[in-house]
């Protein structure tokens, strides 16, 4: 990079580290104070003594401030991913307005160089953050899922905790229930199983007092398999059973409990759900989504930014609020555009190839758009 290409870079990374922190500065002090009184009441409980006592007023501080970075922390995270397309588009027109006011674009065209130039290092760092995206996505927040799935009245902690399991269908005709489910240990109790055929006629009901995951399926302590639907009206005999096979294992009853531990998951998390035989086509759907439409949505972003930058790199010093006021619906729409394709399905078009649909689009533009930067 020469050295016009490392000013530009440095001047745009400085504009969207500066972006972030004050969006995140806001979100997190906009949150607390709509919440202030849960997190000092987690505190008082967090330092109350054996005897119960409250703590003081430094430490009741100290303990609120810790509960509050303990439940945003891992939220920044995922904040940072849901941001950075937005944040990337802004950052640019800062920096091209920076440059315009200063009037460094027409010491560029002075100097034999077209404003193309400013498309270049504004894109590695594009795709240089994007990268730390994918990172951030892939390796660091599966890590951490447990705790963004945490309430205000949660911060604190860091287990899942164990809840009811309703009526719950595994996509292969058996409905499953059972009165408490441990998210941390991966462990069901006083397990119902119905089996049914095609027409939802029962077939067998399946009852444990403990199921355990391992290896695709439930290990069934004290299992019991009881045929249904005789038709000669007598009663079956019943018979021990220690494992069934299902689609439906911890990860599915964590997402159907917390919505959003589905974005949570890794590439290859959802791979391996995607792998597990007996999964419903709709389920699959869904899960290819969510698989492939983080990419479509990362490539959209750069797309939309190769569209955003012909607006602010202009020969003559102009006005650049009238050029965002111009730029603004259209970069919105090109990532609202991204957003929407990688979560609406397109009937008769696979869920991996239809979330690339608004890529396909906006590549189209961008080109068109980046080929009318002055020269």
């Amino acid at each position: 990079m020469t050295i016009l290409d490392r000013y530009i870079a440095r001047q745009y990374l400085i504009n969207v580290v500066v972006l972030l922190t004050i969006l995140f500065s806001f979100v997190v002090v906009i949150d607390v104070s709509l919440n202030f009184e849960r997190f000092t009441r987690v505190a008082v409980q967090i330092g109350e003594t054996e005897s119960g006592e409250e703590p003081g007023f430094i430490r009741r501080t100290l303990l609120t401030v810790l509960v509050i970075v303990n439940l945003w922390w891992p939220r920044l995270l995922q904040l940072f991913n849901f941001l950075l397309g937005m944040v990337l588009v802004a950052a640019m027109g800062f920096t091209c307005s920076q440059l315009n006011r200063h009037r460094e674009f027409l010491a560029m065209l002075a100097a034999g160089l077209g404003l193309g130039r400013v498309l270049r290092p504004i894109m590695i760092v594009a795709v240089a953050l994007s990268f730390v995206q994918l990172l951030n996505q892939e390796l660091v927040i599966p890590r951490v899922a447990p705790l963004l799935t945490r309430d205000h009245g949660d911060a604190g902690k860091v287990e899942l905790g164990a809840s009811e399991v309703p009526l719950t269908a595994d996509g292969a005709g058996r409905v499953f229930r059972a009165a408490s489910f441990d998210a941390d240990d991966e462990v069901m109790t006083d397990v119902f199983i119905l089996e049914r055929d095609e027409t939802g006629r029962p077939l067998r009901a399946i009852s444990a007092e403990r199921a355990v995951w391992r290896d695709g399926g439930w290990d069934l302590t004290g299992g019991i398999a009881e045929p249904r639907g005789r038709r000669d009206g007598s009663r079956a005999t019943t018979q021990p059973l220690d494992r069934i096979e299902t689609a439906l294992g911890p990860t599915e009853l964590k997402m159907n409990r917390f919505q959003s531990y589905r974005q949570a998951m890794s590439f290859f998390q959802i791979g391996s759900l995607l792998d597990q035989p007996g999964r419903d086509p709709q389920s699959r759907e869904r899960l290819q989504r969510l698989r492939w439409g983080r990419f479509a949505i990362m490539i959209a972003n750069l797309l939309t930014l190769m569209i955003a930058v012909p607006f602010y790199a202009t020969r003559e010093p102009t006005n650049m609020v009238v050029q965002s006021l111009k730029c603004a619906p259209i970069a919105i729409l090109a990532i609202m555009g991204g957003v929407l394709g990688a979560s609406a399905g397109v009937p008769g078009v696979p869920a991996g190839l239809g979330v690339f649909i608004p890529v396909m689009i906006l590549t189209v533009v961008a080109l068109a758009r980046s080929s009318n930067i002055p020269t």
